[in-house]
């Protein structure tokens, strides 16, 4: 997936700097619904990492409950865990 065409398609713009108040909640609500009906994990992982991006992602293990989603669930951890570890200590070699 690519991340400008997500984004225009949710939001109607490739920068969300650009994209007004109603536009953003309209997309989040959208974006939301996607990815509760999406099956393709891969794309489900995708949505769930640019809702992680707005703040309107839920948390792992309720997003990937269901047993076949474990590893989206393992990923999605991984994920927050890296992040968390970028933002506390950057991109150095610590």
């Amino acid at each position: 997936m690519d991340l400008d065409i997500l984004l225009h398609h949710y939001f109607g713009t490739a920068s969300l700097e650009e994209a007004d108040e109603g536009a953003l909640v309209l997309g989040k609500e959208r974006l939301a619904i996607d990815f509760g009906s999406e099956r393709e994990p891969g794309r489900r992982f995708a949505l769930w990492t640019l809702m992680d991006a707005l703040g309107t992602a839920p948390v792992p293990a309720e997003a990937f409950a269901e047993a076949e989603d474990a590893p989206l669930r393992a990923a999605a951890e991984a994920y927050l865990t890296a992040a968390w570890r970028m933002e506390r200590y950057g991109e150095g070699d610590e």
